[in-house]
């Protein structure tokens, strides 16, 4: 498949390509919460806006200028003027955890959400949940068989028709992450991926990919055309990363840093 990157027209602004509002981060997972804020930033999008805890604030604001940060006491006004949602990374399964999510889900109106992490395993526990109509589930095995209540070499014996059971399940686009990572359609089309390697077996790759895959939606890419460009460019991040880290050492805030050579991979 031949992918193009979003449009970038020069008379624009920030608000051009897209507020991003990321509920991520907890006490003890702040990293999940740079990660993939940065990486929708580096992706294209024009705003990006971390509602999180105050000790993720600070710690994420140690590390990046880049980023505008929210309080969650202002949460649901954020939700309101954001274009795209993403939620999940790094925020814990704890009872806080779940009232955040409930919280942000039921104020989203009519904007693309990005299910990540944390957020599938809370929404594996509160499968009564109301989703918004424009999804994206982005499941490992592991994640993917708490959400259809198997175990996880069932989901790893057929990768294919389970990404499509989760997204007839849960309405959504699905991205079932594999080292051959499948994306399934609303209307169970199929795209797997053929780029990445084992450089992308680092604890945060997944915060990364979410964080694209949002950034690309807010610069108005279609649900699937966003998850599909998405995991190839992100697959393209650990292959280029690789060259000169070996497939050893690269960090997952190494993939972010390779997301623009990955672009213009296909520029």
């Amino acid at each position: 498949m031949e992918f193009k990157m979003p449009e970038r027209i020069q008379n624009s602004h920030k608000g051009t390509f897209g507020r991003v509002l990321n509920v991520s981060g907890s006490d003890y997972m702040m990293g999940a919460a740079y990660l993939s804020s940065l990486s929708a930033l580096t992706v294209g999008c024009g705003y990006m806006f971390l509602c999180t805890t105050e000790r993720v604030i600070d710690a994420v604001a140690a590390q990046s200028q880049n980023i505008v940060f929210c309080p969650l006491s202002d949460l649901e006004n954020q939700v309101k003027s954001a274009d795209i949602l993403l939620i999940g990374c790094g925020l814990s399964t704890s009872d806080a955890a779940m009232d955040i999510f409930k919280r942000t889900l039921n104020s989203v109106e009519d904007i693309p959400v990005v299910v990540d992490a944390d957020g599938l395993n809370i929404l594996a526990k509160n499968p009564e949940i109301k989703l918004p109509a424009k999804l994206i589930l982005t499941p490992h095995p592991k994640e993917a068989s708490r959400l259809m209540g198997v175990d996880v070499d069932t989901i790893l014996s057929d990768m294919e028709y389970w990404a499509k059971e989760i997204s007839k399940k849960f309405n959504c686009v699905t991205v079932l992450k594999s080292h051959r990572t499948v994306v399934s359609s609303k209307d169970l089309e199929i795209y797997i991926n053929n780029t990445g390697c084992s450089a992308l077996a680092k604890a945060g790759s997944g915060d990364v990919l979410a964080g694209m895959i949002a950034g690309l939606l807010a610069q108005n890419c279609e649900a699937f055309y966003a998850a599909k460009l998405g995991v190839h460019l992100h697959g393209l991040c650990g292959d280029l990363a690789k060259n000169d880290l070996t497939e050893y050492g690269v960090l997952a805030s190494d993939q972010i840093r390779f997301i623009p050579y990955a672009i213009k991979k296909i520029l």
